[in-house]
């Protein structure tokens, strides 16, 4: 163990999705400090791969946060009291991309920014696709397309800023690799 200590939180602002808190903490040399940190609920990302094994479903949605549409892969939060997170991944692509996977499995789980906040991804692979009725919510959900992606141009993609989403990044090049070696 790294001998830091975590001694408490002060709430500074609740919020629908988010709690900011302020973090007191101990170093090892017994020196305390303060940090702003975001508490968060967990989220679930798949990657749907096509049948071909060389294609994979994104999603093209609207972002306030950066005032952007974002290409990415199907996700969600985990807010469904007592739901299973392989349950939360696959009722989320059935609400996002309107697909039933025949097997899914969990490839992956990660902090995507450890620095502020604790929120984890929890990285779910989706295979042996059926197509359903999308179940959409929210605005941004509402108006949001469905994209096949070719994953012989993952690195074109990142390269040129089309892919900028983490999520997105880490699952489609985890997966490109897991495919590889079929």
């Amino acid at each position: 163990m790294s001998g830091f200590r975590h001694l408490g939180d002060r709430e500074i602002a609740t919020l629908d999705r988010i709690k900011v808190v302020r973090g007191s903490f101990e170093a090892p040399d017994g020196s305390t400090f303060e940090r702003d940190v975001v508490r968060n609920q967990a989220v679930v990302a798949v990657v749907p791969v096509l049948d071909d094994g060389e294609s994979v479903l994104l999603v093209r949605q609207y972002r306030g946060p950066i005032d952007r549409d974002l290409l990415e892969i199907p996700a969600g939060l985990c807010d469904v009291d007592g739901e299973e997170l392989e349950a939360t991944a696959r009722r989320e692509l059935v609400e996002e991309v309107g697909q039933e996977a025949g097997a899914i499995e969990r490839v992956a789980g990660y902090y995507p920014s450890a620095g502020f906040s604790d929120q984890f991804v929890n990285l779910y692979i989706a295979t042996d696709l059926t197509e359903v009725p999308a179940d959409r919510q929210g605005p941004e959900e509402q108006h949001m397309t469905v994209e096949p992606f070719a994953l012989a141009g993952l690195d074109a993609a990142i390269a040129e800023g089309t892919l900028a989403d983490s999520k997105t990044l880490i699952g489609l090049l985890l997966v490109r690799d897991r495919l590889s070696r079929r």
